[in-house]
């Protein structure tokens, strides 16, 4: 139980500070995070460990599908960063 609110507590932790980077008012600080997080998905598939069949399409597929699991959190904080930047030129243009 524990451990499960310090996993949501931290989940919580990185919207909120992708948020706060994304409403700066420079780009890039709103993309440290997604980058970060892309960045560690590459490690996901490099921990998998070849079948001794050798490399095999089933594999390959395995490989892909964990990359692609490993990126819904950049995939997440994008959308947030996206979201942020569209409201704000919005306001920039409305105002």
């Amino acid at each position: 139980m524990k451990r499960a609110f310090v996993l949501l507590l931290f989940i919580v932790v990185v919207i909120i500070l992708q948020v706060f980077f994304s409403k700066s008012a420079r780009k890039w600080p709103g993309l440290v995070l997604p980058i970060i997080a892309f960045l560690l998905s590459l490690l996901f598939p490099l921990n998998m460990v070849v079948p001794s069949q050798g490399v095999t399409a089933a594999f390959l597929l395995q490989l892909c599908l964990v990359w692609v699991i490993g990126n819904i959190p950049t995939v997440i904080l994008l959308a947030i960063y996206f979201a942020c930047q569209g409201k704000q030129r919005r306001d920039k243009q409305s105002g």
